[in-house]
């Protein structure tokens, strides 16, 4: 980070590109609040890692770097998490100034359950089911949690700010994880408006599409798509996709504002 001590708020921070991000932020000077779920319940498709992991792990390498860290596990489909997130970040850490919503409640729905995908995974049919965790907490959770960095971000006559979300799409059709595919849509509307209301403020807001990235579910059969798919370029690591989403939170981002920006 640059000028004074930031803290950051980052989503999904206990594994893959929510944890490199929330350790990459702190190696540029930032503490940071890891918000996760402990554990996910396990639908059996390679996607949907039901691992048992929490924050421990990345607390520790944030305080490694001698920064300051705390975890929560906050469970975003829940309305009264988000500001939950931020009195405990203020108490622990200081008022917030970094917002990175990661966390995603994917599941692989469709309209059409008995055909496989590019990568040969067949997802189940569309249901209330499958719909409400991934509305609530990859699209809800983001809005809310925006109106009270927003709030907060007013109440105490702050200048600078920063917010990321995450996509993996630019808001169109998404066969195959439609329900996936339409919080995501959501969610990049909300961060496009938070961009358009909130820049007076000094807040820059933006979506970021990483490429397809090993954060343990890629298999020889993704591989073998990304090579022969012209859309994709590589397989990303989640530091670098990390770096990326550091950037956007930097002061040399601050014209950057109100975009979906594809990595490939």
């Amino acid at each position: 980070m640059n000028g004074s001590t930031r803290t950051a708020i980052v989503t999904g921070a206990n594994q893959g590109i929510g944890q490199a991000t929330a350790i990459e932020l702190a190696r540029r000077g930032a503490d940071v609040l890891v918000a996760s779920r402990a554990v996910r319940e396990p639908t059996g498709r390679p996607y949907d890692d039901a691992r048992a992991v929490d924050g421990t792990a990345t607390v520790a390498a944030i305080e490694a770097l001698g920064r300051r860290a705390v975890a929560v596990d906050a469970d975003l489909a829940d309305p009264q998490a988000s500001a939950h997130l931020f009195e405990v970040a203020e108490a622990e850490l200081g008022p917030v100034s970094i917002l990175v919503h990661n966390a995603s409640a994917w599941r692989q729905d469709t309209f059409a359950p008995n055909e496989t995908d590019a990568v040969g995974r067949i997802g189940e049919f569309v249901s209330a089911e499958s719909i409400e965790p991934q509305l609530m907490v990859d699209a809800r959770a983001g809005a809310l949690l925006m109106a009270e960095f927003i709030a907060r971000h007013r109440a105490r006559g702050a200048t600078w700010g920063r917010i990321v979300t995450l996509t993996s799409g630019e808001g169109g059709a998404f066969p195959g994880e439609v329900s996936y595919g339409a919080a995501k849509a959501a969610l990049i509307s909300w961060t496009k408006s938070a961009a358009a209301e909130m820049g007076a403020d000094g807040v820059t807001a933006n979506v970021l599409y990483p490429p397809v990235t090993d954060t343990g579910w890629v298999t020889d059969e993704v591989r073998a798509f990304v090579a022969a798919d012209t859309d994709h370029h590589h397989i990303a690591e989640p530091a670098e996709v990390a770096e990326v989403i550091a950037w956007l939170c930097s002061d040399e981002a601050r014209l950057v504002t109100g975009n979906v920006i594809r990595c490939r």
